[in-house]
């Protein structure tokens, strides 16, 4: 489907302008949900949706969502397919004083779409799907974004904590400012503070030059906190100080530095659990857990695969130069992906689209062409004593091996698809003495 053409009219009358063509047009944009319908299609001119999908996108019921695309329907500004379920996409009127007021629209819209619809925001809007769940989880970003209160992210991996975390920023008012993460996994106890709070010149060995903060550059901004679940205790009494005086001192510094950030702060280990054992401070935990937001695991939404399938399939072929329907999956494909437990949620469910979509040799997509990881898959018994029961120790070796095979020993991927931190995949590839030739690999 190639992409519309913004056709303009050499020229319209003011008198056509007031007639009542023009006058329905306005009327019709008047509502707000005919209006985000109409911006919604026509800023994805390469793309159909079916109406679940825009149910998602926008929020909406069913019901209005129906009426308000018939009514684009008849208008000539929007389009239906009925190949199957009905798919809806932009259209242009052969209507001159109408498609000049659609072009006006449009052109009005684009700065209102670009302030309150940022890269991160649309991103998230295309993995609502059609989960109340996942509606709610939309309604609660929006939310906790018209504060400045601290938000804690829950859920597994590859759920989209991040795009979550980064749509509060883009939908806040220090949306201008930066948005400076830290990943507490990768950063070690003993750089934790250097990195995080800065340094001065000479503050340590190999200081040769003042290091600004991570702290220190989110100021105004979004300081953002990823696996904080995996930060050391002696590092969590540093953070906790600097969250309760809004201040920062760099290492080696005299005088401390005033800083007005918002936190968010996203993990997929269960806080609750690890402040009872005494490894995540309760007084940080209840700092940085003002509002909680959960974004359910893929597995818990199994209606949205499907939808979601074709989705990514629709954008694989785009991103190859084709036609977004250029391929299609079969009931049976779409079956084996719905029927999955998704471990790596939507990150796993997007490079099992593109491997099937790489996997088939035309347009069909079937149900062998689906394959998923063997990460997934339950590793084969195999007895090494009288009674047939490995050691645990051989079964976390070859399940850590296996995961990193999957990742190309891609470190910080493994790490994250088994939910420890990289600190601990370093010393279990120590200890069970784990290589794979190439030194390489980061």
């Amino acid at each position: 489907m190639s992409t519309l053409a913004v056709v303009r009219p050499l020229y319209v009358t003011e008198d056509a302008l007031a007639s009542p063509v023009a006058q329905r047009f306005q009327s019709l944009v008047a509502s707000p949900l005919r209006a985000e319908l109409l911006r919604f299609l026509h800023a994805r001119q390469d793309e159909t949706f079916e109406i679940e999908m825009l149910m998602g996108a926008l929020g909406c019921m069913r019901g209005d969502a129906e009426r308000c695309l018939e009514a684009l329907v008849s208008a000539g500004v929007a389009r239906r397919w009925m190949t199957g379920a009905a798919r809806y996409g932009a259209a242009r009127s052969a209507n001159p004083v109408v498609d000049r007021l659609l072009s006006e629209f449009l052109e009005s819209a684009a700065a209102h779409a670009a302030r309150t619809e940022p890269a991160s925001v649309r991103r998230l809007l295309e993995l609502v799907g059609r989960d109340e769940k996942m509606l709610l989880v939309l309604e609660s970003i929006r939310t906790a974004a018209k504060t400045d209160i601290s938000v804690l992210i829950l859920g597994p991996t590859g759920a989209g904590k991040e795009g979550a975390a980064r749509a509060i920023h883009d939908l806040s008012r220090r949306q201008a400012r930066a948005f400076q993460a830290v990943s507490c996994a990768a950063v070690p106890d003993s750089l934790f503070e250097a990195e995080v709070f800065g340094h001065e010149k000479g503050a340590f060995t190999g200081a040769y030059q003042r290091r600004i903060g991570r702290v220190e550059l989110a100021n105004r901004g979004t300081l953002f906190l990823d696996e904080i679940g995996d930060l050391p205790l002696v590092s969590q009494a540093k953070l906790l100080r600097v969250l309760e005086e809004r201040q920062v001192e760099r290492l080696g510094g005299q005088t401390g530095i005033d800083v007005d950030f918002r936190l968010v702060s996203v993990t997929n280990r269960p806080l609750e659990l690890l402040v009872n054992q005494r490894l995540f401070r309760d007084d940080l935990y209840y700092r940085i857990n003002a509002f909680t937001i959960r974004l359910p695991a893929l597995k818990e939404r199994p209606d949205d695969v499907p939808l979601l399938a074709r989705m990514f399939l629709s954008k694989q072929c785009v991103a190859e130069g084709l036609p977004p329907d250029a391929r299609r999956f079969t009931n049976a494909a779409l079956g084996r992906l719905a029927g999955h437990d998704w471990p790596g949620n939507i990150r796993e469910l997007v490079a099992t689209v593109s491997r099937a979509a790489l996997s088939s040799d035309g347009p069909v997509i079937d149900e062998r062409h689906v394959g998923f990881l063997a990460l997934n898959a339950a590793p084969e018994p195999g007895p090494a004593n009288g009674h047939g029961i490995r050691p645990l120790a051989d079964i976390e070796r070859d399940h850590i091996q296996t995961a990193l095979s999957a990742t190309g020993w891609n470190k910080k991927e493994t790490a994250r698809l088994l939910q420890i931190s990289r600190e601990t995949l370093y010393r279990k590839i120590r200890t069970f003495q784990l290589t794979d030739g190439n030194e390489s690999h980061s």
